[in-house]
């Protein structure tokens, strides 16, 4: 363990994280003493009810909220020491983000939304069409380069989606019901296409999910109940 309390390997960890909230004279505690770490080409699963604390627990490990208690390690460097463009610097470079919608650019073409995180990190553009092109290949849409989104279907939008979390090679992608808006058929594709990638490059993936099948592809599987995670 370095000094920071974070194993050297882990692509991301956190110790004692909590989030609280007042309301009026209460504090409402969401999270509390939550212990998580992550390794290269891990695959870990979050499930709980809704109202679980879930998406607050994504916010925090992903540095788009700060906790009330603990730390949160990203490519070891710890979120809360940094300011919001460095935090934003570090998320563009070592993480990937993967929602239940797929949050694509309408008004741009696969190729194009697969771009913007190379774009954004100051890649040059002939290098970030040719990674960008690569990428969408391996997932499956090659012939889709050119199609904006809403002329794709619910799974070539996600796997676009993928495609970009994935295309600056994040240690870690995070996946908010990565299938929850896909039919059995098509969410299979994607679930195989996930495992897929994490054992080929080392990516690790955190995936918070109802989808119990999903959950148990993965290496481990973790319930949040009371605020706390529990193995499940």
């Amino acid at each position: 363990m370095s000094e920071s309390g974070m194993s050297d390997k882990a692509v991301l960890s956190c110790r004692n994280l909590g989030k609280s909230y007042e309301e009026g004279p209460e504090s409402v505690v969401v999270l509390s003493g939550l212990q998580l770490e992550l390794h290269p080409g891990q695959r870990v699963a979050i499930v709980g009810s809704s109202g679980s604390g879930k998406s607050t627990l994504l916010n925090l490990l992903g540095g788009l909220d700060t906790p009330t208690e603990g730390s949160v390690w990203l490519a070891g460097e710890e979120l809360s020491a940094l300011n919001e463009k460095a935090r934003g610097l570090l998320r563009n470079r070592a993480l990937g983000f993967v929602y239940q919608f797929h949050h694509l650019l309408p008004e741009f073409t696969a190729l194009e939304n697969v771009c913007m995180p190379l774009l954004i990190g100051k890649t040059p553009i002939p290098e970030a069409r040719q990674r960008a092109t690569a990428l969408l290949e391996r997932v499956g849409l090659k012939h889709r380069l050119a199609h904006k989104p809403s002329e794709l279907s619910g799974g070539e939008r996600q796997r676009v989606a993928i495609a970009r979390a994935l295309v600056n090679q994040p240690g870690l992608v995070m996946l908010d019901e990565p299938t929850g808006n896909l039919d059995s058929h098509t969410a299979q594709g994607i679930q195989d296409l996930m495992l897929e990638l994490s054992t080929s490059s080392r990516t690790a993936f955190l995936v918070v999910t109802h989808d119990m099948a999903l959950a148990r592809q993965m290496d481990r599987v973790w319930r949040l109940e009371e605020g706390r995670l529990v193995e499940a």
